[in-house]
């Protein structure tokens, strides 16, 4: 595999005060769509126009990095691996997974159909937004584009393993997971519902049980630092094929979110809790049909109003974020 091209920084512009806060508030979208299971941080980088940069800036980070910074010192360190932007993102993602998870968390709990309903809107939208990008389709990406759903789509209704807590399965979980969070419609919060470790993960965020977070966070940093330069090559040789398989990904995914589910497996938990182990979904018209034990929200309402009033905000909330990231009278990417 021939190395990608090195990435430029800085932006031809430099970046000023707000655009850094633009960043920081396009890094918070991307932290809270990472919190949900099904719903994906890089999707948000793609739509806003700063995931060729993010990952670019990414796989900067690295050995010719650290030769750098020994060599012609921090500053230099920094233009090269795109520091302030890289900073600027991380804030963002940071200050909301730590105040959002607990929210999402309760609204999963009490609200499921309508939380749900509202992330499908948002995934939904987000493939027929990054799907645009894609100005000419050939039957190779449209090929990509099925496959990409196909397996997707597989591992959605694949049933999740029982969680293990040790320090090592958290390390290959976080390595794990984080591959899927740079990748527009793969979920990491869905790959560690496949491992079983996501109500674990999540419950360390809220309560703050640093000595898991650190263990989950180099997991992390090293699957980041790994996968980086395989996604930034892709992206650089063969962009739109690319993007087309992860146009196909988001739409598969959307099995996973559909609102309405009908629960046919169970586990416990490690607080001894039943939870949910396998889901089908159902038609919204089902629900009354069945008893309201087996269902998700434990209601044989399906609130299929609310549902779908939630699921176009979740659109509209995407077609908004992409409509104010788009450059003025410009088919270029935006760089703040």
């Amino acid at each position: 595999m021939n190395a990608a091209p090195p990435p430029v920084f800085p932006a031809p512009r430099p970046r000023n005060f707000r655009d850094h806060f633009g960043l920081v508030l396009r890094g918070a979208a991307m932290g809270a769509a990472d919190v949900v299971p099904g719903v994906s941080g890089g999707t948000i980088a793609m739509i806003s126009g700063i995931y060729e940069e993010l990952v670019d800036s990414i796989r900067a980070i690295g050995p010719e990095a650290l030769r750098c910074l020994m060599r012609e010192g921090f500053r230099a360190f920094w233009a090269t691996i795109n520091g302030s932007f890289l900073l600027a993102l991380v804030t963002g993602i940071a200050l909301s997974l730590f105040s959002l998870a607990r929210f999402i968390r309760h609204g999963l709990e009490t609200q499921p159909i309508l939380v749900w309903a509202f992330f499908f809107g948002l995934v939904a939208a987000s493939a027929l937004f990054v799907g645009r990008r894609i100005r000419r389709w050939s039957p190779g990406k449209i090929a990509a584009l099925v496959l990409g759903a196909g397996l997707s789509y597989v591992l959605t209704i694949v049933a999740p393993v029982a969680p293990n807590t040790a320090p090592w399965f958290v390390f290959l979980s976080g390595a794990i997971a984080i591959c899927a969070m740079i990748l527009p419609g793969i979920s990491g919060s869905f790959i560690l519902v496949l491992l079983g470790m996501y109500p674990y993960v999540l419950t360390a965020v809220s309560d703050l049980r640093l000595t898991v977070l650190v263990i989950f966070a180099a997991g992390a940093g090293s699957g980041l630092l790994a996968f980086s330069r395989l996604l930034s090559w892709l992206l650089h040789r063969y962009h739109d094929l690319t993007i087309a398989a992860l146009v196909g990904v988001m739409l598969g995914s959307l099995s996973k979110v559909w609102p309405w589910k009908q629960v046919v497996a169970w586990h416990l938990d490690r607080h001894g809790h039943t939870v949910p182990a396998v889901e089908v979904n159902l038609w919204p018209w089902r629900y009354p049909e069945l008893p309201a034990a087996e269902l998700v929200g434990h209601t044989q309402d399906p609130q299929w109003l609310w549902a779908l009033v939630l699921a176009l905000g979740g659109f509209a909330i995407i077609a908004l974020f992409e409509r104010l990231s788009r450059p003025a009278d410009s088919g270029e990417e935006p760089r703040a």
